[in-house]
């Protein structure tokens, strides 16, 4: 490809929207476009990256037996009813109605299309195990876009679907997309861990992420290097903390004038915080009643285990207003467990401490020497959030905590769907039994932004060789010099003979110009035409060693090339 022919828009400046280096790279490099807030346009170079990570997918998907459909993205209304999930999934889902007046939605996932394909196609159980899958662009009404590719309002992504006969079947299959999906981002060179995750909406009862490692993901996952455990934070557990166990002592009201938060009443007893419960109270719209939450003084709530815990959403739970707190017997800052009459969920440290103080459900009071059992009663689960250095549930070793972008997920959702929707094959018996479905995910154009978090500098991007735009360019110093245009056409054509992807750069430009874009854009090799092409001899560089350059035959600079190109996987 000659430079001259190309749609190339480089920035200088930094995008002002723009927070991330991959989004400030994909602009800045003319990758992307952005249309309005969180619906961006891939351009040429940026859509070459896109379809070769498409590819990479595709090729490991068909290998692993997975069969590859195309779906609409306009959903009706209809299918979404049958498996309840019209009103449960939120103002995320982009809804519209046609001429007619039928409703439908703009798909941000597809379990629902898939069942129905799969319940009307498929009856007999000698047509399973079955793995079919898309790429396909999704929808979602995002409150607040960000961080480009990250989160938006359209996206693309793979969704894969399986069908099997039993638990055991699900198991095979669920193994085989784990395996897959360790193939797939291994390719992509991604620093990545598979960890433990909540099914949220989608639903089933086990799930697992895959997390690019970056300081800019919007997740924090918790890991053991010692037994290999690793969750998301939403998931992940700790073995519990018991901080005092002492002699039960009788209840006492101690004053503590205006001491509303944990800090403050704390810090005025002159103890730990490990010595204080919270008691947060949350109005759940789903069944509509008030739910208290009582974790340890220095711990955080884990809301999304309450949601899970109430079988609710994350849409239908909000906290209590100091008026609700109020008309339940109960004042803001000094909520206590005892004498709510609510529903009442007691982490599982709270009740293996002894004498705790707690809120007395009066102003500028506290309760101390609590003890659940003997003075309230609740729900008992793992309602905290895990901490770095909480201890590992699995072996007892301190946990880790890091950040990372979800760039997959895979479930099991057994029959969740297929009993909803009546997607069934007949057995032995001639007797109709619900298929066994697993949902397998990858956000594309997420990865694409993930592997630039990942391999970046101060110069732009540092493409891997097999998701490059391009794989080199050759960059004449002065493309008017007759010596010059001539080795390089002549190193273009023999690249371009062994089907290496390459760019002539036959702009009338300054060198440095010509640099900086193909450094900002991540070619991985560059070949310099300069004063000694009538001797063959070109500047050789690799962009991930960008101040590094070496003087090269131009017939080993070529050879060098094509081997690397070759042994792309």
């Amino acid at each position: 490809m000659l430079a001259s022919k190309m749609l190339l828009s480089t920035l200088k400046d930094v995008p002002q929207e723009a927070k991330i280096p991959s989004h400030i790279l994909l602009l800045r490099s003319g990758m992307i476009k952005q249309e309005v807030s969180g619906v961006f346009l891939y351009m040429p170079l940026g859509l070459r990256v896109l379809k070769k990570i498409e590819n990479i997918i595709r090729e490991e998907m068909d290998n692993s037996g997975s069969l590859e459909i195309l779906c609409s993205a306009i959903q009706p209304k209809e299918l979404w009813e049958e498996s309840g999930r019209w009103q449960k999934y939120g103002p995320e889902l982009m809804r519209f109605k046609d001429r007619h007046e039928r409703e439908f939605c703009l798909g941000p996932t597809h379990e629902e299309v898939f069942t129905s394909v799969v319940r009307d196609l498929v009856k007999s159980s000698k047509s399973l195990p079955l793995n079919i899958y898309q790429i396909q662009t999704k929808y979602r009404d995002e409150l607040r876009p960000r961080f480009g590719l990250m989160r938006s309002r359209e996206f693309i992504m793979k969704d894969a679907y399986s069908f099997d006969k039993d638990e055991a079947g699900l198991d095979a299959s669920y193994k085989v997309m784990y395996d897959t999906y360790s193939k797939i981002f291994t390719r992509f060179g991604l620093n990545f861990r598979a960890v433990l995750a909540d099914t949220g909406a989608i639903g089933g009862n086990s799930s697992h992420q895959f997390m690019a490692l970056s300081e800019v993901g919007e997740s924090d996952i918790a890991y053991c290097t010692s037994c290999g455990y690793a969750a998301d934070l939403e998931k992940a557990e700790s073995k519990c903390d018991i901080y005092e166990i002492g002699e039960e002592k009788n209840i006492e009201e101690i004053y503590t004038p205006n001491m509303k938060t944990i800090e403050e009443v704390s810090s005025y007893l002159k103890i730990s915080p490990k010595k204080l419960a919270k008691t947060i109270i949350y109005y759940e719209n789903i069944n509509k009643e008030y739910v208290a939450v009582v974790v340890r003084g220095d711990r955080e709530i884990n809301e999304i285990k309450v949601i899970n815990a109430l079988n609710s959403t994350e849409n239908d739970l909000r906290l209590a207003t100091d008026e609700e707190i109020y008309k339940l017997g109960s004042i803001h800052g000094f909520c206590g467990p005892l004498n709510l009459n609510i529903k009442i969920l007691v982490d599982e440290e709270i009740t293996l401490t002894k004498n705790i103080i707690v809120g007395s459900n009066k102003k500028d009071y506290h309760l101390a020497n609590v003890m659940y059992g003997r003075d309230f009663k609740g729900e008992v689960s793992c309602f905290r959030k895990a901490e770095a250095d909480d201890l590992c549930p699995i072996c007892g070793k301190p946990l880790k905590l890091e950040r990372g972008i979800e760039v997959g997920q895979i479930f099991k959702l057994q029959t969740k769907y297929s009993k909803a929707m009546n997607c069934t094959y007949t057995n032995e018996e001639n007797k109709p039994v619900p298929m066994v479905m697993g949902c397998y995910g990858i956000g594309v154009s997420r990865t694409l932004a993930s592997i630039i978090e990942q391999n970046h500098d101060d110069s732009g991007i540092i493409w891997p060789l097999n998701v490059a735009p391009y794989h080199a360019v050759i960059v004449p110093i002065n493309y008017k010099d007759e010596e010059q245009k001539a080795l390089a056409n002549k190193i273009y054509e023999q690249l371009k003979a062994n089907h290496v992807e390459v760019i002539l750069d036959d702009r009338d430009a300054k060198a440095g110009f010509k640099f900086k874009d193909w450094e900002l854009i991540g070619i991985p090799y560059m070949i310099i035409c300069g004063r000694n092409s009538k001797d063959n001899i070109v500047e050789f560089k690799i962009r991930k060693d960008v101040l590094n350059k070496v003087e090269l035959d131009a017939s080993k600079a070529i050879d060098e090339i094509i081997k690397a190109v070759k042994e792309i996987k």
